[in-house]
């Protein structure tokens, strides 16, 4: 099936399939298969045309994004599950890769911002995430937070005593890191907000910050370098893994 809606925003650029073929670096031949037979090209292809054409991805191929994850979270849910290492950190909550059904359920729902199918649903996609750390070749996964985490109260005290309980066993597996930055350290310049890094298997690294409204995905190499020091800082106040997780595992005993 044609691609119409990739057709006229192409028109509207002044794209031709050899052009554009040549600004996201494939073969001018599997351009023209979006286009005329509706093929659906690799996730970090998808975002790099939609730069190109100052379109949204889901817009110009919606299928792979008809996904319970809010709209703006879809594209790099999808290029998780290409990543060959993901590097996260977080100062205020487990990420979402290590959440509880009970924990991410209550940071939803916190503030009624959002109406309570409407939490279920992505609650239900975020737990669907989570199944790339149980894949036969998962994805290396280091996840820096700092101590506040475990111990800022969310949900009830048996949401938080299961996360922490949930968090000190994934640990323990050899693909995952969990590493805890301890809450009588110096200010660090993680502290001005959480970020990840990811890897694709071509050796591409792509980053991904959040806020209060939407996320971005961040392509330019200077500034995913430039996170990437970042994260060299923030791995440096953390403790060893084995410290994080009897950390963690003693904090939990304080939820009980």
């Amino acid at each position: 099936m044609a691609n119409e809606v990739l057709r006229v925003a192409m028109a509207e650029k002044g794209e031709t399939v050899e052009s554009l073929a040549a600004k996201v670096s494939v073969d001018p031949k599997t351009a023209g298969r979006w286009l005329t037979s509706g093929r659906i090209p690799h996730p970090r292809t998808r975002i790099a045309v939609a730069e190109v054409l100052g379109r949204d991805a889901a817009e110009l191929w919606p299928e792979p994004y008809r996904r319970r994850d809010l709209p703006w979270f879809r594209p790099w849910a999808e290029l998780e599950q290409d990543a060959i290492s993901i590097r996260s950190y977080q100062p205020l909550l487990v990420p979402g890769l290590l959440q509880t059904e009970g924990y991410a359920r209550a940071v939803l729902a916190t503030g009624g911002l959002l109406a309570p199918a409407e939490v279920e649903q992505i609650v239900t996609s975020r737990l669907q995430r989570q199944s790339i750390l149980a894949a036969t070749a998962p994805p290396q996964l280091i996840a820096v937070i700092d101590e506040v985490v475990l111990r800022r109260l969310v949900g009830d005290r048996a949401v938080m005593a299961g996360q922490l309980a949930h968090l000190a066993a994934i640990a323990e597996q050899e693909h995952v890191q969990v590493r805890v930055i301890p809450a009588d350290g110096p200010w660090h310049t993680g502290l001005a907000g959480p970020f990840v890094l990811a890897r694709l298997p071509d050796g591409t690294e792509l980053a991904y910050l959040d806020n209060q409204l939407r996320g971005q995905i961040v392509s330019d190499p200077l500034d995913v370098a430039s996170l990437g020091r970042r994260w060299e800082s923030v791995t440096g106040e953390a403790f060893p893994r084995r410290r994080s997780i009897e950390l963690i595992r003693e904090v939990a005993t304080t939820w009980r």
